[in-house]
């Protein structure tokens, strides 16, 4: 890494270039998410220095031609096919059949994100009926994780969602959940 120091030290813009080459190596080969603090100290540049980068390479990806995208989840960032050559992907990769999620998988799911970490109980009681099918489901899926136990009587579970859940729906982070809007059927029936 020694002529990226050098290349650093003159202020070339090749050095840019080398950089978003290294870091499409790096992400291509590890597929998945890596932390941004992570690349940063394989690329040997700082934080504020990759965000830049990555950005200016997300910039390039966006242009009508290519086929990639960059994907940043909790502090992470990957390497990603446009969703608009989905189908020309799976003529290749044929994927698991996978059903859709059913409606008490949903409500649980959406139970878990806005209220996590949570336990089963808590959600049987906001859904009103009992969840166990579903969190099996979103387990199985990854959507959820088991994320500790509470401090108290039977020490049950605690549930909260995962990266997958976050590159699922496409979200940075948990913060850009959209608000949640509580009914008040008292005051609407006023």
């Amino acid at each position: 890494m020694a002529d990226v120091d050098f290349l650093r030290d003159l202020g070339l813009s090749e050095n840019t270039d080398r950089i978003k080459g290294i870091i499409e190596s790096v992400l291509f080969v590890v597929g998945d998410g890596i932390e941004i603090k992570e690349l940063a100290n394989i690329v040997e540049i700082d934080v504020k220095e990759l965000k830049k980068i990555l950005k200016d390479l997300s910039e390039d990806y966006e242009k009508e031609n290519r086929g990639l995208i960059l994907v940043e989840y909790n502090n992470k960032v990957q390497l990603a096919t446009k969703p608009e050559y989905s189908s020309y992907i799976k003529k290749i990769i044929k994927p698991e059949s996978k059903q859709n999620l059913s409606q008490a998988a949903i409500e649980t799911l959406a139970i878990i994100a806005y209220k996590q970490p949570i336990t089963k109980v808590e959600i049987d009681e906001i859904r009103g009926v009992r969840s166990d099918r579903a969190i099996n489901t979103l387990l199985e899926r990854g959507l959820i994780k088991e994320s500790g136990r509470l401090e108290t009587t039977g020490r049950p579970i605690l549930y909260c969602t995962t990266d997958e859940f976050l590159k699922y729906f496409g979200f940075k982070n948990i913060n850009e959940l959209p608000e949640l809007i509580e009914l008040n059927l008292e005051n609407e029936e006023e």
